[in-house]
C-alpha cells in the first residue's frame, strides 16, 4: 500500500522536516527529533520483514545495538574514522543478519518470533558480559561526532539533525523504491501465503533472507547514526524494549505501509516527552493504549486515511446511482 508517493503529502512532511530546526525553542527539541529519526529509519527497515514480508523479528533492537556498537568500538578503541566505521557497521550487521536468517526463517509464524527473541537476548548479553570488547556495563564514552564536511561541523545539534534527517529521507526514498519494485512484490507475495508464492516459482528463502538482511542493515546504519548522534552507548540499546517500541511505531502509524512507521516514530516519541510523569508506568499506559488500538485502530492512522479516502471516492457513486433509480420509473411513467 502506498500513501502520499508523488503528492504534496510527503512534500509538505519534507518541509517540515526543514523547517523544523526554525521553529525548535532549544537545542534539547532538536536532539529529541533528531533520535526519533533514527528510531523512524529503523521501524522503517523492520517494517519491511514485518509489515511486507510478514515475519515479525523480535531481535531487531538487538541489531541496531550492533551497528551502534560497531561504530563505539572501532572509533574509541581503535580510532577509526566516523564514517569507515559507519560503514563497516552495515557491513557487520548485513553478515551476522544473513547468518540469523539463514537458521531462522527455516521457522515460521510465532516459532520465529520466538527465536529472533532469543538471538535478541544472547546479543543483549554478549554486549553486557564480554566487557574486554563491549566494556560491558561501564558503557562506550566518548564516541566521536560525525566527522564534517568543509566548514560544516556535526558537533552543532542543528547540523547534526539535518544530517539525521537526510539519512532518514534517503532510507524512505530507498525503501520506496523498494516497495514498488519487483522484489518488493515478491516480499508482499510471500507475506499473503507462502503456498501461493512457492507455486508462483518465488525462491522463498532467498527472498527471505534477502529482506531480513535489507531490513537489519536499516536497523544497523540507523545504530550507527545513533553511536555519534548520542556520544555514549551502553547495554540496554540491545533490550527488547526497543523493538517493542518500533512495533508500537508501526503499529500507530499503519503496519505495512510506507507512511505509517515513519507518523508513527514521530508522533510516539513526543507523546511520551509530554507524558514523563508517567515514565515510571510506561508500560502500564501505553499497553492498554496499543490493545485500544489494534481492536479499534488495527490498519492505524494511514489505514484509517486509506479508508476514509475509499469511502469518500465511493459517496458521489452511490448518490448518483441512487438518483438515477429513482428518476427512472418517472422517466417510464412519462412514455407510458
Amino acid at each position: 500500500m502506498k500513501l502520499l508517493e508523488g503528492k504534496p503529502g510527503w512534500t509538505l512532511l519534507f518541509v517540515l522536516g526543514l523547517g523544523f530546526p526554525f521553529v525548535a525553542t532549544n537545542d534539547y527539541m532538536l536532539t529529541v527529533m533528531s533520535t526519533a529519526y533514527i528510531f523512524a529509519l529503523a521501524t522503517v527497515g523492520l517494517n519491511l520483514i514485518t509489515g511486507y514480508t510478514g515475519q515479525f523479528n523480535l531481535a531487531h533492537g538487538g541489531f541496531m545495538a550492533v551497528g551502534a556498537y560497531t561504530v563505539g568500538i572501532l572509533t574509541v578503541d581503535h580510532q577509526v574514522p566516523f564514517w569507515l566505521a559507519f560503514i563497516a557497521s552495515g557491513l557487520v550487521v548485513a553478515v551476522l543478519g544473513a547468518l540469523v536468517g539463514l537458521v531462522s526463517l527455516r521457522l515460521r509464524g510465532h516459532y520465529f518470533s520466538i527465536f529472533t527473541l532469543c538471538v535478541g537476548y544472547i546479543m543483549f548479553l554478549v554486549i553486557e558480559k564480554w566487557e574486554g570488547l563491549t566494556h560491558g556495563v561501564a558503557d562506550i564514552i566518548g564516541i566521536p561526532a560525525p566527522a564534517g564536511f568543509g566548514f560544516v561541523s556535526f558537533e552543532n545539534p542543528r547540523a547534526l539533525y539535518y544530517l539525521v534527517f537526510a539519512f532518514l529521507v534517503l532510507g524512505v526514498w530507498l525503501m520506496q523504491r523498494i516497495v514498488d519494485s519487483l522484489l518488493g512484490r515478491t516480499f508482499m507475495a510471500i507475506r499473503n501465503s507462502d503456498g501461493l508464492a512457492q507455486s508462483l516459482g518465488i525462491n522463498l528463502m532467498r527472498n527471505k533472507v534477502l529482506a531480513f538482511v535489507l531490513s537489519v542493515v536499516y536497523a544497523g546504519l540507523a545504530g550507527g547514526l545513533y553511536a555519534g548522534a548520542v556520544r555514549f552507548l551502553g547495554p540496554d540499546l540491545a533490550g527488547v524494549e526497543h523493538t517493542f517500541d518500533m512495533t508500537m511505531y508501526m503499529l500507530v502509524g499503519g503496519l505495512g505501509t510506507l507512511a505509517g512507521p515513519l507518523l508513527g516514530a514521530l508522533i510516539v516519541p513526543w507523546l511520551t516527552q509530554y507524558l514523563q510523569f508517567l515514565q515510571a508506568y510506561r508500560f502500564v499506559v501505553f499497553g492498554p493504549i496499543l490493545i485500544l488500538l489494534v481492536i479499534f485502530l488495527p490498519n492505524g492512522i494511514v489505514g484509517l486515511y486509506q479508508a476514509l479516502k475509499v469511502r469518500r471516492a465511493h459517496r458521489p457513486a452511490s448518490t448518483g446511482g441512487v438518483g438515477a433509480r429513482q428518476s427512472q420509473p418517472a422517466h417510464g411513467d412519462r412514455h407510458a
